[in-house]
């Protein structure tokens, strides 16, 4: 075999690398686009979620966007205040205080609560039973399916389907938004997580409709619009809506409503509370209670048939001496 037919193809081969190489070198030099070294410096602030919370892709996406003036940099929902603080010392500026939200689901419709127009037996999406007929197969068109699109949406397992409907864990939400977007029904709304006082329904059906379909929806009777003092709460489209920029959490508004659409964990420990003590009263009270009317009764009833026989007897005995 002839060595060049082996030595010629291999330094023709070598030589085209070397030139396609020297070439790219050269490329990446004079188009090369220079990054601003603050972009990595954020991104390294970030917590890497890469989660899209932001509405940039990625934490890089973010990162850009912050240096460019794009973002704020408390425009992370996951890093929270810490994030923002380191941020902030990256770009040199003063961060703004951004008060926690948490996810929040307006349907209090469960199992037990509420009824369904059909059994469902397709996939578990609520995206895809939403387009069957009547919305999908809850009686009240505006509920959640409990299907779990907002669940398998969560980066952070801080949401989960509880007896027919979606509820959010306080502690875990980051407020990223992803279960807000997954949520075809549009029921999953940001709020502060400071304010307690929520509305649990978003059914835009009238009182009649509502009391046929769910036990605890709202039927508009604006008796918590009412009694509002601080005009936080009116009833839009038939349904309560709560101004949290109003809002201070007295929980007046849950007290007073008669189907306990509206939520506020300290009214319902003091009603849970005053139902208990209402409950063992009673219980006290039947057992101090002297006895019934009707067993006090009795030894008059037996006192009065001791008296007619004696009446008759005496009769009895007064016509055997006239005869």
């Amino acid at each position: 075999m002839d060595i060049n037919s082996i030595l010629f193809p291999v330094l023709s081969i070598g030589g085209l690398g070397l030139v396609f190489g020297a070439g790219l070198g050269y490329a990446g030099k004079v188009f090369a686009v220079d990054e601003d070294p603050r972009i990595g410096q954020v991104t390294e602030c970030l917590p890497g979620a890469n989660c899209g919370g932001c509405g940039f892709p990625g934490c890089g996406g973010l990162a850009a966007a912050i240096v460019a003036g794009e973002a704020p940099v408390n425009g992370c929902p996951v890093g929270g205040a810490k994030s923002a603080a380191a941020i902030s010392e990256v770009m040199g500026v003063t961060v703004e205080e951004k008060e926690r939200e948490v996810a929040f689901v307006k349907c209090g419709g469960t199992c037990d609560l509420s009824a369904n127009k059909y059994q469902y037996f397709g996939m578990s999406d609520c995206g895809m039973a939403s387009q069957l007929a009547g919305g999908g197969a809850k009686g009240c068109s505006y509920g959640c399916l409990g299907l779990g699109s907002c669940v398998k949406a969560c980066a952070f397992d801080a949401i989960h389907i509880v007896n027919g409907v979606a509820v959010v864990d306080d502690e875990k939400c980051v407020a990223c938004g992803k279960c807000v977007k997954a949520c075809p029904k549009s029921l999953i709304t940001l709020i502060p997580a400071s304010k307690q006082t929520r509305v649990s329904c978003n059914s835009k059906d009238t009182g009649k409709v509502v009391m046929s379909n769910c036990k605890v929806g709202c039927i508009a009777c604006k008796i918590c619009e009412k009694n509002c003092k601080f005009d936080a709460i009116h009833v839009i489209d038939n349904v309560a809506v709560i101004d949290y920029t109003k809002c201070k959490d007295c929980g007046v508004c849950a007290m007073k409503c008669p189907k306990k659409v509206i939520q506020n964990p300290r009214i319902k420990a003091m009603e849970e509370k005053k139902a208990k003590e209402a409950a063992a009263a009673k219980a006290e009270a039947e057992k101090k209670a002297p006895e019934t009317p009707k067993a006090q009764e009795a030894p008059k009833a037996e006192g009065a048939m001791e008296a007619f026989k004696d009446v008759a007897a005496k009769h009895a005995e007064e016509d055997k001496k006239t005869e």
